[in-house]
């Protein structure tokens, strides 16, 4: 049978391409992946798949031949391939003059500078002398390539700038310097966008993180000024039309003690930090996502209900022979009985310690019951909890 809707070329076989693919498939909208391997995360769900490098470009004119548009979940394709799909005709969305800006902190930097956005104070540096000049303590960044936490050091001497530039040149890309901001924490603006210019701007939310890697996501954010969260969406929505941004766009940002509000990165995809959406707003950044690039009108970005509190399920040690989903499974009649409320998305991932293996929502009109039933259910499936069953 003929498809009935566009095509949507997706570059990228993550958790993020995964959960693409249940809005996709509501909404009659086929998906095409390459993917990295067979059987990864988002290839379990979507049997439209090809393997390939992202890297490789023939690999993306095939998978991008006959779409209507290609997306990601994730930064890494080379941009100069992004603009020979672009040039070739293909709706590369977010385009890769807007995407290089989530793919090279140092143009970020500079762009945002130039729009007078809040942003840290910082610096590109190529030598230890270059930081010390900066100032210590400061942060060190590679420009591109990191993410949950990777290509980020605290230093405090010209000695711990020797991982950061031996890391960079060992990736051929420079070394950002950045302030070491003293915030009271870290909050996280999402808008979706679309290419006709439609905007709708998320709640802001508050984000932990441990390790680097996001824990949990509270939203909307708690306690939070209104002018400061207007102000916030503001920014968001402000930096995705100046930079042409069509998808979702996620601002992470630093609440700084005395009530302002810094630029820390850009993400031009679906968020870890919204992954609340899925149950707890009216759409989820993953439909939004799917409605923008193809121009459909937005959803409601609304919050349905009072609190929806994400934790993060990742990998614990290896304790059995099982494999790491059969053990997640094993947790359901526990997790699902003690909360029939909870909502539980599993990425089909194998384990490995620190690993992003699946989230768990809890929503209601209590804050700390959320936190608990969340925290309570994201500690079972890792194991921490050992054999409670109360």
């Amino acid at each position: 049978m003929a498809d009935l809707a566009p095509t949507v070329a997706l570059i990228g076989g993550g958790q993020l391409a995964r959960m693409l693919a249940e809005p996709a498939a509501a909404l009659g909208i086929p998906l095409r992946l390459l993917a990295e391997a067979e059987g990864v995360s988002a290839a379990q769900v979507v049997p439209d798949t090809l393997v390939g490098d992202h890297r490789d470009l023939e690999a993306l004119r095939t998978v991008t031949s006959g779409a209507a548009v290609v997306t990601f979940d994730h930064e890494h394709v080379p941009t100069e391939h992004l603009r020979a799909l672009a040039e070739a005709g293909v709706a590369v969305r977010p385009g890769p003059d807007a995407l290089v800006h989530a793919q090279d902190k140092a143009v970020m930097r500079r762009r945002l500078t130039e729009l007078g956005l809040p942003c840290p104070r910082w610096a590109v540096v190529a030598t230890a002398e270059e930081v010390a000049a900066f100032g210590f303590p400061c942060v060190l960044k590679t420009t591109r390539g990191g993410y949950d936490g990777k290509g980020v050091w605290v230093v405090r001497s010209a000695e711990d700038t020797e991982e950061p530039f031996r890391s960079a040149a060992d990736a051929g890309v420079e070394v950002l310097a950045e302030e070491l901001v003293d915030f009271r924490r870290e909050l996280a603006a999402q808008v979706a966008r679309s290419p006709s210019g439609q905007a709708a701007a998320y709640p802001v939310v508050a984000s932990t993180q441990l390790d680097g890697i996001c824990h949990e996501v509270v939203a909307p954010a708690p306690e939070l000024d209104p002018e400061l969260a207007t102000h916030a969406q503001e920014v968001a929505l402000r930096i995705a039309r100046e930079l042409d941004v069509v998808g979702m766009l996620a601002v992470e940002l630093f609440e700084t003690r005395d009530g302002r509000v810094l630029v820390n990165e850009l993400a031009m995809r679906p968020h870890n930090s919204g992954h609340w959406s899925q149950d707890g707003a009216v759409t989820s950044q993953f439909e939004n996502h799917l409605r923008a690039v193809l121009d459909l009108p937005l959803g409601s970005p609304a919050a349905r209900a009072r609190w929806t509190v994400m934790v993060n399920i990742l990998g614990g040690p290896d304790r059995s022979d099982g494999s790491q989903v059969g053990r997640l499974y094993d947790g359901y009649p526990h997790a699902l009985a003690r909360d029939p409320r909870l909502r539980v998305h599993l990425y089909g991932k194998e384990l490995r310690p620190g690993r992003k293996v699946g989230h768990v929502n809890a929503y209601g009109d209590d804050l700390e019951d959320c936190l608990e039933r969340a925290r309570h259910a994201a500690a079972w499936f890792r194991g921490d909890l050992g054999d409670e069953s109360e």
